[in-house]
């Protein structure tokens, strides 16, 4: 039975990753299927959908007054049978979008699979996620850490001197080195002013290989 899902983290938990290893999976049987992708969102150019770990593949754009239901109609009447249906950045859903997403679970029994942020950097739902909590049939948590080592679930803003901010438009589209996830307890000391977010660190390099070991 078709189920519309929702795979939710802060950022850099590898939703995007999941969304594209998962889009593979059923390429892989056969089976086809179509990436949705908000037009805004165009860090890697318009309709890419790409990952941290350099994995990408090419979507089709969509805009917030956009109807999905008759999108995905569209293309079935030009490609024929669709196996499954996946949204990356879903937080930028609309209402009416989440709502056309659950018709083609419901009437045309495709599953969609929606892979997005569950707040913004305010620590407040976004549209998009607000209704996919409501209505999907299966939340999935994502995890990823916090630099205290605890689960993050929240994500925080930063300028380019590594600061957090507290205000600014819920969208706005930048790399990595703009938002860094926290768990809550530290996004509350944050909002305080009693902790600050270093600039990010680059990643650590990986052990050499043991020669004993091969």
């Amino acid at each position: 039975m078709a189920k519309l899902y929702f795979y939710y983290s802060a950022m850099n938990a590898g939703k995007t990753t999941v969304l594209l290893q998962s889009a593979h999976n059923y390429r892989e049987r056969g089976m086809r299927t179509l990436i949705l992708v908000p037009r805004c969102d165009t860090r890697y150019g318009e309709g890419i959908v790409a990952s941290r770990i350099g994995l990408s593949a090419r979507g089709t754009p969509f805009d917030r007054d956009d109807d999905l239901e008759s999108l995905v109609r569209a293309d079935l009447a030009a490609h024929g049978p669709l196996h499954c249906v996946l949204v990356d950045e879903a937080q930028f859903l609309t209402k009416a979008q989440v709502w056309q997403l659950s018709e083609v679970v419901d009437a045309l029994g495709i599953p969609v699979l929606t892979y997005g942020l569950r707040t913004d950097f305010r620590g407040e739902l976004f549209e998009g996620s607000q209704y996919l909590l409501a209505w999907a049939d299966e939340l999935v948590e994502i995890k990823t850490i916090c630099h205290t080592g605890r689960k993050a679930t929240m994500v925080v803003r930063v300028d380019e001197q590594g600061r957090a901010l507290s205000e600014g438009p819920q969208i706005e589209i930048g790399g990595n080195e703009r938002y860094v996830s926290v768990c809550r307890a530290e996004f509350k000391r944050i909002l305080r002013g009693e902790s600050r977010i270093e600039p990010l660190q680059p990643p650590l390099p990986l052990p050499a290989p043991d020669p004993a070991q091969r």
